[in-house]
């Protein structure tokens, strides 16, 4: 079974619902998701995303919600 969790506080949080009973005592073997470091979330990196998201938005093709339902058959 495996199990995404947040560590916080010293203590791991599940990101969902886990199919066990309370008080069931468990090994963990901690495996670091990738990724993870390299989001910048500070104010300065939220910047770099905004400014990011805005220009595929303000430069990208005007015609986008118009083709929305193109791939379908």
């Amino acid at each position: 079974m495996t199990v995404r969790a947040i560590f916080e506080n010293g203590v791991f949080r599940p990101r969902g619902a886990v199919a066990l009973p309370e008080h069931t005592e468990v090994d963990l073997e901690i495996e670091r998701v990738k990724g993870r470091d390299s989001v910048n979330l500070s104010p300065v990196g939220m910047e770099a995303i905004y400014a990011i998201l805005s220009e595929r938005y303000d430069g990208g093709d005007p015609e986008v919600a118009a083709k929305h339902n193109e791939h379908q058959p």
